[in-house]
């Protein structure tokens, strides 16, 4: 299918672009440890494009970066192991874990135990509103802005917003340029970002401005957004046992 294989090539050069960033990054920020799941996970993200990238969704769920218990495990955004396993499909397969991985956040695979919070908060809403995968993947597409896990010393996670723009700048742009091909490739019409970065990134990416639609090269107009992320540590995502979490995830994803 073009539209998947379209999607394997923009991930694989992505993936290149982030390689040539690495060790410039842990050389000049506080991250002490940058790996890429596009690459040492790539057998997981292929089957996840290949899998559900085709059922034409029209609203792109867009995250930040990878967690060290979600996609750096299981190659997949938001992937906690056994929502990659039992809901999205993925077969496991042998992964590597690269040589400037922390030592504290050894790449198991799959086979992981502990669970990604966010990642089970975010597929399991979508299969509970959507229901089936097909159905799920007919109405929404969800990847990561940057690919790239982003360890301090102490194995604490960062983002990319909290590293210097001179240092990101290159890959920042590198993940906007994918952005904008997903875009084309899957002809979206939202962008919703899982956070209020996310949806930066897209307005940027777009040329949205702070409010309004944003504007593809070809001149069509993408309609640009947030909900509130699922991460534990949100009291936005846990006020009221999550139920808050997910009304507002609901409420956007039905307000078209």
């Amino acid at each position: 299918m073009a539209v998947v294989d379209d999607l394997i090539t923009a991930a694989k050069q992505l993936s290149n672009s982030c390689n040539k960033t690495i060790n410039k990054i842990e050389r000049e920020t506080i991250v002490a440890h940058a790996t890429n799941p596009l690459d040492y996970a790539w057998p997981h993200h292929e089957q996840y494009l290949t899998n559900w990238g085709g059922f034409g969704a029209k609203t792109l769920l867009l995250g930040m970066n990878p967690g060290p218990w979600g996609m750096a495990q299981s190659g997949v955004p938001f992937g906690s192991t056994e929502v990659a396993k039992s809901k999205l499909k993925i077969k496991p397969c042998q992964l590597t874990t690269p040589s400037n991985a922390h030592p504290k956040r050894p790449i198991i695979g799959l086979d992981l135990e502990r669970q990604e919070i966010s990642g089970q908060r975010l597929w399991s809403l979508m299969f509970d509103h959507f229901g089936n995968g097909k159905n799920v993947f007919s109405n929404i597409f969800v990847v990561n802005h940057c690919p790239l896990l982003l360890l301090g010393e102490s194995g604490k996670n960062l983002t990319p917003d909290n590293l210097p723009a001179t240092v990101m700048k290159p890959i920042l742009e590198a993940c906007d340029e994918h952005l904008k091909q997903v875009v084309d490739i899957m002809d979206i019409t939202r962008i919703i970002g899982v956070g209020k970065y996310a949806e930066k990134r897209a307005r940027l990416a777009f040329d949205a401005g702070k409010t309004g639609d944003g504007m593809t090269k070809s001149g069509r107009k993408i309609d640009i957004t947030s909900c509130w992320h699922p991460s534990p540590a949100s009291p936005l995502a846990n006020k009221n046992d999550g139920a808050d979490w997910r009304a507002n995830v609901i409420s956007v994803l039905e307000n078209t």
